[in-house]
């Protein structure tokens, strides 16, 4: 199974795919973003393979959050793959994490192809599994900290691993745009 891809943006496809080249293959990825990804830069993507009767799919994702969340949506009885993928293409993992712990059915079901009743029945089994932004303890708000400075850094062309490996025992600062000028600094020494 396909679990990341390391490669180079070609195109978008007509059915909004993207088409991934690594090492000289192209790779079909339906990517959980609003944002189109940059075309002919390297990207990073978390991969979720879905094998069908009929077809291999993968989906993609920018944080492991993302690809965490995808599989807690999709095992909702009533959420398939492409309704999941609409739903962090409508709203980030924080928003629809706090809807559904909120018990707000009435945001869950402004995702489209999602109504009332798929709505409800996605509050009522995600309730209480999935992590609220604010509820979390310091050593989870801190991981979440590394994970927004690591997609920014990747932003300005570092490699995952170059961002690991600088930043792999480091307690970063809470604020986010102090995180990253501590995170920029380790990356120049090393």
């Amino acid at each position: 199974m396909i679990g990341w891809l390391g490669g180079r943006v070609l195109s978008q496809l007509r059915n909004g795919a993207f088409l991934v080249e690594v090492q000289g293959v192209g790779y079909e990825v339906h990517v959980a973003s609003s944002e189109p990804l940059p075309f002919d830069e390297l990207v990073e993507l978390f991969i979720f393979t879905v094998v069908r009767a009929d077809a291999i799919q993968l989906f993609g994702f920018r944080t492991v959050e993302e690809r965490e969340f995808f599989e807690l949506l999709i095992v909702t009885p009533g959420v398939g793959p492409s309704t999941a993928l609409g739903a962090l293409r409508t709203m980030s993992v924080a928003e629809l994490a706090l809807a559904i712990e909120s018990d707000d059915t009435k945001k869950v079901a402004t995702i489209p192809g999602i109504g009332p009743k798929t709505a409800s029945r996605i509050v009522l089994e995600l309730k209480g599994k999935v992590p609220v932004e604010g509820s979390l303890d310091y050593s989870h708000a801190t991981v979440h900290v590394n994970a927004a400075v690591e997609d920014a850094l990747r932003a300005l062309g570092y490699t995952s691993h170059e961002v690991r490996e600088a930043l792999s025992g480091v307690e970063l600062p809470d604020d986010e745009s102090e995180a990253l000028r501590s995170a920029l600094q380790l990356l120049r020494r090393s």
